[in-house]
């Protein structure tokens, strides 16, 4: 946890965590400037997805998986502007809302069409409502990263598996997987060497230290890692009930997958 710097607009911090980018830096409206603007990479490419998903009629699990990743987006912008415990709610807990919608999604893929798997819903409503319920009273950042990390784990089971058994493609599997480890690693970093990032940060000029807001590099890799996650989803969906799926990418870094004649 980073020390607190400068109070602007939103007064102290009343979030449980607080993280190594110094505050009200940049503005007295944003408490942490790159760790806010660098959500643009949640925000902006799942909103392209629902436009795709709509115009190419997929089913609205796929809307859903890509308005989850909006949201958290959304939330995480609001939570870094104002450091409010309140923001800090709005950020982590669709993050546990999101991921149910996407592992619905892969554990759903070899369905028939148009079906839908009620059990599995309502198991996992419920498994974000009681995450919901525990972490309102025990109020520890902890337990939502265990209760997050044991979805993001069967996800990337889930993904194994249709890589292994199911002869799928590996490269989504492989780009989302790098992508989003190396933002964990680099999220963990940010942790564990707050002091030693800051040395680094103070010592080099200006326009060259936002390179070392290592919590901004976070949210541009879990953004484009789990963008690919749900592409890779809804090409392992598509190609099961055998439509065309074509993998389009703006300037090879954002992959959306367009399908053709999806009913």
């Amino acid at each position: 946890m980073a020390p607190i710097d400068n109070i602007g607009v939103w007064g102290e911090p009343t979030s449980t965590l607080d993280w190594c980018e110094q505050n009200y830096v940049n503005s007295m409206y944003i408490a942490e400037f790159w760790n806010t603007v660098s959500n643009v990479f949640m925000i902006f490419p799942p909103l392209i997805g629902i436009r795709f998903a709509v115009k190419d009629g997929l089913e609205r699990r796929f809307v859903l998986a890509f308005f989850g990743l909006l949201i958290v987006g959304i939330g995480s912008w609001f939570f870094h502007m104002t450091l409010l415990y309140q923001m800090q709610l709005f950020d982590e807990l669709p993050m546990i809302y999101g991921t149910c919608v996407f592992l619905y999604c892969l554990l759903e893929s070899n369905s028939p069409a148009k079906s839908h798997n009620y059990p599995l819903g309502i198991f996992l409503t419920a498994y974000a409502l009681v995450t919901t319920f525990c972490y309102l009273l025990i109020i520890n950042p902890l337990f939502h990263q265990a209760a997050y990390g044991t979805l993001v784990a069967t996800l990337l089971l889930r993904m194994i598996y249709c890589c292994k058994y199911e002869g799928f493609s590996k490269n989504l599997f492989w780009f989302s997987t790098l992508i989003y480890g190396t933002g964990f690693i680099i999220w963990n970093i940010d942790n564990i060497f707050c002091e030693e990032v800051r040395s680094i940060r103070n010592a080099l000029p200006v326009y060259v230290a936002p390179v070392t807001q290592l919590h901004a590099w976070w949210h541009i890799f879990a953004g484009l890692g789990t963008q690919a996650n749900i592409a890779f989803g809804i090409t392992l969906r598509y190609r099961f009930l055998k439509k065309k799926c074509i993998l389009w990418s703006n300037g090879k870094a954002i992959p959306f997958v367009r399908v053709s004649s999806a009913e």
